[in-house]
């Protein structure tokens, strides 16, 4: 079969569209999976770069997200058959530890990511557990269900059960453009919020405009903190939704309302970031960290996604001979919305 791959960490010049053996069912949960459509994450690039304490098997198959339709199952599967569309959700917990038993699959303890610890989707067949697998839309076309799951999944987790965000509260989401700050913008809006969206491209920003952002600041030209204490009567947003981090963690602070929430769930920008702890206590924030999700907000999302009110939005699709310039885009930031290679018609 054919595959991205890494074949050193390092950076995308470690790329490569190899030929590699075809995965086999070694376990009666799992399912073989053939791929139609591979999603890019900004996980994808830290993978290739090379993660702290994450050890890989080269060559390593890229990809969290993607779609296909299942080819075999095993001894004990009765969820899915050969035959169905399917999505994967790259979320793998171990079932049996303290979190995943109270329904927290996300803080598990031997929790791993597809793609990162596990060989990834973007490939012509994947192997996973039936559990990882949910039915598309029957609506849905191959690259928005490739594009579903880890961003949708993380934003959700982010503004329902993290930051608890509530009808009318306004929330302020950084670089708009990105999956997570997009599905982040569609969920706000689904759940009544007022919605204050930044970006450094103006292109970003219409697109957002049109899907509904109530507000769109160009950071690069505005000032974002004023823009939002003039918006709230000077109160600041109830939530901020900051992917970026070093860059934008202090405009973050600075636009919180009293009582406020941030929640944190990458750090594009850069990982370190000062916090004045007297600030921190006088204005009584709530600062959260987030990824990925559970298994019941997995649900909860695909309820959304099959009622057609939740879906992706795809910037560009490539055929998998050509996935390294789907890979220079996101690293470039030049994408709205999701990269998706297409791997087999």
């Amino acid at each position: 079969m054919k595959a991205v791959t890494l074949v050193a960490a390092g950076g995308l010049q470690h790329l490569r569209v190899q030929e590699l053996p075809e995965p086999v069912i070694q376990s009666a949960d799992q399912v073989l999976v053939q791929i139609r459509a591979a999603a890019l994450n900004r996980l994808d690039l830290l993978v290739a770069e090379g993660l702290p304490g994450v050890t890989y098997s080269f060559p390593h198959i890229l990809g969290s997200d993607g779609a296909g339709v299942v080819r075999a199952v095993g001894s004990a599967v009765r969820q899915v058959s050969p035959g169905d569309r399917v999505m994967v959700n790259p979320t793998l917990s171990c079932g049996q530890c303290a979190a995943c038993k109270s329904g927290e699959d996300s803080l598990c303890a031997r929790l791993r990511v597809i793609g990162e610890h596990y060989p990834g989707t973007a490939a012509e067949y994947i192997v996973v557990p039936a559990q990882n697998l949910a039915a598309v839309p029957a609506n849905m076309a191959w690259p928005e269900a490739a594009s579903f799951s880890l961003a949708t999944l993380t934003a959700w987790r982010m503004l329902t059960t993290r930051a608890g965000l509530q009808h009318g509260e306004t929330v302020l989401i950084w670089g708009i453009g990105g999956g997570v700050a997009l599905a982040a913008l569609q969920i706000s809006s689904l759940l009544g919020a007022r919605t204050v969206v930044t970006s450094g491209s103006d292109t970003k920003l219409e697109v957002a405009r049109k899907m509904g952002a109530n507000v769109v600041l160009n950071h690069r030209k505005a000032d974002v903190v004023a823009e939002v204490r003039k918006l709230t009567g000077g109160q600041g947003a109830d939530v901020v939704v900051d992917s970026a981090g070093e860059e934008s963690w202090p405009m973050s602070l600075r636009s919180l309302k009293r009582g406020g929430r941030l929640v944190v769930c990458g750090a594009t920008t850069g990982p370190l970031i000062s916090l004045d702890l007297r600030r921190l206590f006088w204005h009584q924030w709530t600062i959260l960290g987030a990824t990925l999700g559970s298994r019941r907000e997995y649900g909860e999302i695909l309820q959304l996604a099959h009622a057609g009110k939740l879906w992706p939005v795809i910037d560009q699709i490539v055929p998998l001979d050509e996935a390294q310039r789907a890979f220079e885009r996101l690293q470039r930031g030049e994408q709205i919305g999701k990269l998706v290679i297409e791997v087999t018609q």
